[in-house]
C-alpha cells in the first residue's frame, strides 16, 4: 500500500474526527434526510448555500452584538446609546454560488462589519478561484461563462478583469526585486504573444531571462515584452538588471538577437554571449528533406562536438564539400553566419558545455506557457501579457509542488510527480561546471565562492 505523508494523514484524521462528532450528535440527520430526498448540495437552491448564509448572518449578528453592547431581544436594550436597526439586503458571490445576505445595521450607522466588509461583493475564496482559472489560460469571458454554469454566479467582464488586476502590484514587486551580484550563466529565450497595438493586433516577443546563481539554482529574473527593435530595447533590459543588483555575468546563452551582444558588452564588458547550439542546429536543419535529416544531423555533430575552433572549422569545411553539404548549402550558411557567436562554446570543457549547450531549460518553460497562451485571442497591452505569464509560471510551479507533496514518503521508484520546472531547479552537474568556471574566470568568480 502506498505511503501517505504525515500532513495528509493528520488532515484525514481531523476531518474524520469532526465528521464522526457531527454524525454522533445527530446534527447531520436532517441534512442527510434532505440529501436522500434529492435536494441539491450546490447551485442556486443548494443546501450548502443555505448553510453558508446562516453561518455568515450569525457571524454578522454576533459582530453587531459586540458593537452595540447587548444581545438581540435584550429587555434593557433601550438603556444603550446605540441600538439595532433592522438589516440591509446584500448579495455576495462565493465559491458555491451567490448568497443573499441580510446584513444587520445599527441606528447610529457606525457599525462596520469585518466578516463581510462594506463594499465587498465577493468572498476571498472566489477571487482565488478566478485568479487560478486565469493563470491556467482561461480568458475573462471563459471564466465568466464557467462561473455561471458551474456555481450560478454572474460576474461582469469588468469585475473579473479587476480581480485579475489585483496581482499587478505583486507582478511589479517581482519584476523589480533585488537580484544577486553575479550570475555565472543567464539563459534568454522568447515566446510570441499577440498584443493589441493601436488599432491592430501584432505579434510581439515576450523575452524570459533565467539566471543560474552560484549554487546552481535557476531563477526567472524577469519578463520583458519587446516594444522596440534592437539595441535600444536590450540596453533598457540590461540596465534594469544592473539597477537591480547584477554586477557581472559570465555567460549569456541565447538565440541570435539583433542588438543584444552590443547591449551586453556595454553593461557587462567581460560577459561572453553564446549562441544556443540547439537553436543553431535547428536553423541548419530547417530546409533539410525529412529523409536526409538523420544523415545531416550526424554530419553536423563533428562541428559542435569538436575539441577546439580549428577542428570545428575543418569539420564545417568537410561538411560543406560533401554531397549533403552541397545539397543543403543553407545548413552550411547557418553555421557560417553564427560562427563568431558559436565558437566561444568550443573553448569550454565538456562539463561546462553541457550547462550552456542549450536553452532547453527555458524552452521547456516556454512550451508550458504556449499551451496556456495559444487559446487566447490577444492581450490588450504589454502589461497584461506579462501578468498572465507570471501567473502561469507561479501556477505551474504550485501544481508541481502539490503533486510532489502528495508523493512525499514514497520510495523513488513510485514517485511520478514532475520536479521543479525552472524556479528553484538545480542545474545538473553544477559542481563540476562551477569548478571549470572558477578555472576559466578566477578573478571574477572567486570573490563569490
Amino acid at each position: 500500500m502506498d505511503a501517505i505523508s504525515p500532513e495528509r494523514e493528520e488532515r484525514r484524521r481531523r476531518q474524520k474526527e469532526l465528521a464522526d462528532q457531527l454524525k454522533a450528535s445527530g446534527a447531520m440527520d436532517e441534512i442527510f434526510a434532505k440529501i436522500d430526498a434529492g435536494e441539491p448540495l450546490t447551485g442556486e437552491h443548494g443546501m450548502l448555500g443555505g448553510m453558508l448564509k446562516a453561518a455568515l448572518e450569525r457571524g454578522l449578528d454576533a459582530e453587531l452584538t459586540e458593537h452595540v453592547g447587548y444581545d438581540r431581544g435584550d429587555a434593557e436594550a433601550s438603556l444603550y446609546p446605540n441600538s439595532r436597526n433592522g438589516s440591509t439586503p446584500k448579495t455576495v458571490s462565493t465559491e458555491i454560488g451567490d448568497i443573499e445576505l441580510a446584513v444587520p445595521r445599527d441606528r447610529n450607522g457606525s457599525f462596520t462589519p469585518m466578516l463581510v466588509p462594506k463594499g465587498q461583493r465577493r468572498l476571498d475564496g472566489l477571487d482565488g478561484m478566478i485568479i487560478s482559472l486565469y493563470a491556467g489560460g482561461m480568458t475573462i469571458r471563459d471564466i465568466q461563462h464557467h462561473l455561471a454554469n458551474t456555481i450560478g454566479t454572474e460576474l461582469s467582464h469588468e469585475t473579473i478583469s479587476k480581480i485579475t488586476d489585483q496581482v499587478a502590484d505583486e507582478v511589479l514587486a517581482w519584476q523589480t526585486r533585488p537580484l544577486e551580484s553575479l550570475y555565472p550563466v543567464i539563459y534568454l529565450d522568447a515566446i510570441i504573444v499577440k498584443i493589441r497595438d493601436g488599432g491592430h493586433v501584432r505579434n510581439k516577443a515576450a523575452h524570459i531571462a533565467v539566471g543560474v546563481d552560484m549554487d546552481g539554482i535557476k531563477h526567472v529574473l524577469g519578463i520583458w515584452v519587446q516594444a522596440t527593435e534592437g539595441a535600444k530595447f536590450w540596453a533598457s533590459v540590461c540596465a534594469e538588471l544592473a539597477n537591480r543588483g547584477v554586477r557581472d555575468v559570465l555567460i549569456v546563452c541565447c538565440d541570435g538577437l539583433t542588438g543584444f551582444p552590443e547591449a551586453i558588452a556595454a553593461t557587462w564588458p567581460e560577459a561572453t554571449v553564446q549562441t544556443c547550439v540547439v537553436h543553431l542546429i535547428r536553423a541548419a536543419m530547417r530546409f533539410v528533406n525529412y529523409k536526409d535529416r538523420k544523415a545531416v544531423a550526424a554530419a553536423l555533430k563533428p562541428i559542435y562536438q569538436a575539441a577546439n575552433e580549428d577542428t570545428a572549422l575543418e569539420a564545417l569545411e568537410e561538411f560543406s564539400a560533401s554531397e549533403l553539404g552541397k545539397r543543403y548549402p543553407s545548413a552550411v550558411k547557418s553555421f557560417q553566419d553564427a560562427w563568431d557567436k558559436f565558437t566561444p562554446f568550443l573553448a569550454f570543457p565538456p562539463e561546462l558545455r553541457r550547462v550552456i549547450y542549450t536553452t532547453n531549460a527555458i524552452e521547456s518553460l516556454n512550451y508550458q506557457l504556449r499551451k496556456i497562451t495559444k487559446n487566447r485571442g490577444h492581450f490588450p497591452n504589454d502589461a497584461a501579457a506579462v501578468k498572465l505569464l507570471w501567473l502561469a509560471i507561479c501556477d505551474i510551479e504550485d501544481k508541481r509542488a502539490r503533486e510532489r507533496e502528495k508523493e512525499r514518503g514514497l520510495p523513488a521508484s513510485k514517485r511520478k510527480a514532475s520536479g521543479r520546472l525552472i524556479e528553484g531547479n538545480v542545474t545538473t552537474n553544477w559542481k563540476q561546471a562551477l569548478e571549470q568556471l572558477a578555472l576559466a574566470y578566477p578573478e571574477r568568480i572567486n570573490p563569490y565562492l
